[in-house]
């Protein structure tokens, strides 16, 4: 299989072509011909055309792939070695949602042929892509896993937006359900991933390896969120505390801050229900995400109580947030804690007023019918809060804030982007997490 992938007789087919499977594509077309399929034909066009609706690899990367790029399944049959990178968000009731994962596997299903190998890249619970996905590809193929096709599993670890830690300078892990899949699944992965690749002992330990990165990330972070909120009672800097906790060596390095995003906002809730479903109530990792998932609402009414504070009406007040994205540099708006935030405000009559130039205005409307105002200045606002750490933000200043301020302004500057004493000296209520 190697042999004839590297040699282009046959090819890769990537299933599912937004923030982890564009960039895997791209990276897989510099070394063997791929067929990049995703149902979402807008962002075909989009592909075709040469435009990375992404923000992950650029425009030129595109148009200088060779990426096949298709919504149409029988495209997908020439390729011989499945890489399958859809979403796996969870439901309304924290639950995993393997809708995509179902509709992928139902894909590869229709597509897979015999000495074929498939790979899932999504995040899920140790046991998914063995005891859930294989019967489905069986299913739809009336192949037998094992005897007519090869699986894998090679997690994810993209960070979207992230131009520094990108796909080929991450170690790579990958597994295989025997060791002739795990050779070939490394041979191939190899070729793109220059940090080189990591052979897990078994797909069930691949998965879980990934789902505990993010749950332990989401574990360290939520500490120091809950740590913050303690010292905001005591009227302590929580930023000068974890300076000076931080000349120690050994010391984790973790800030407060909104978790949100389609990782570490939703990857620990996929280890806590396979955890139920063995008997096993996690409470270490349930706190923290209950933790995380409030602290946009914590924010909100903080803000509020601050109004109130300095005798400014709530009712009717205009509050300027700048940053709607999940996380700084990006535009993926996917699970973004500053929603809760926004509804916070607005349950108390808050006229809200959004401004962020990295994420689509269209996805924003039809993702929580909230408008961008492009027109920002035209206002004057009772308090301001800069909720993404945009690079596109790093040149406000406290006479651009102060300009488009009412008397008595408040700045929430979450991640402590602006300096907190000269904030002060201009007599700004400043308040960070």
């Amino acid at each position: 299989m190697y042999k004839e992938l590297i040699e282009r007789k046959k090819s890769i087919g990537i299933i599912g072509l937004g923030y982890v499977g564009l960039p895997l594509a791209i990276l897989f077309s510099k070394k063997f011909d791929v067929i990049g399929f995703d149902i979402n034909e807008e962002k075909i066009e989009a592909y075709k055309k040469g435009y990375d609706v992404t923000d992950e690899v650029g425009d030129e990367e595109i148009r200088n792939s060779g990426i096949e790029f298709t919504s149409d399944i029988e495209c997908v049959k020439k390729a011989s070695f499945f890489v399958v990178a859809v979403p796996t968000p969870i439901t309304s009731k924290k639950l995993p949602d393997f809708r995509f994962i179902v509709s992928s596997s139902e894909v590869v299903g229709k597509c897979i042929g015999k000495g074929d190998i498939v790979v899932y890249e999504s995040t899920v619970y140790p046991g998914v892509t063995e005891e859930f996905c294989v019967p489905i590809i069986e299913n739809s193929s009336g192949l037998k896993c094992g005897r007519d096709f090869k699986i894998g599993y090679s997690p994810e670890r993209i960070n979207p937006g992230d131009k520094v830690h990108t796909l080929d300078k991450i170690v790579k892990i990958v597994s295989g359900m025997d060791k002739e899949s795990l050779d070939t699944i490394a041979s191939v992965y190899g070729e793109i991933i220059d940090a080189g690749v990591y052979k897990a002992e078994s797909i069930k330990v691949a998965e879980a390896a990934k789902v505990i990165e993010n749950s332990q990330r989401d574990i360290n972070i939520a500490f120091i969120n809950e740590i913050s909120m303690i010292l905001h009672k005591m009227d302590i800097d929580t930023d000068d505390v974890l300076k000076a906790a931080g000349t120690k060596w050994n010391f984790l390095d973790f800030k407060p801050g909104l978790v949100g995003g389609h990782c570490i906002g939703v990857d620990p809730y996929y280890f806590i229900y396979k955890a139920k479903e063995l008997g096993y109530d996690s409470q270490l990792i349930s706190t923290g995400r209950l933790i995380n998932d409030n602290m946009g609402y914590y924010v909100g009414n903080e803000l509020i109580k601050k109004m109130i504070q300095l005798d400014k009406k709530i009712k009717g007040s205009n509050v300027l947030i700048f940053g709607i994205t999940f996380k700084e540099n990006s535009n993926d708006i996917r699970n973004t804690k500053v929603i809760d935030i926004v509804n916070t405000l607005k349950d108390y009559g808050v006229n809200v007023y959004i401004t962020d130039p990295n994420a689509k205005k269209e996805e924003v409307l039809k993702e929580y019918n909230l408008q961008l105002s492009e027109n920002y200045h035209d206002k004057k606002y009772d308090a301001i809060i800069i909720a993404v750490n945009h690079d596109s933000f790093k040149n406000l200043n406290f006479n651009d804030l102060l300009k488009i301020s009412n008397e008595k302004p408040i700045l929430f500057d979450i991640k402590g982007s602006l300096d907190k004493k000269e904030a002060e000296k201009r007599n700004i209520e400043y308040w960070r997490l």
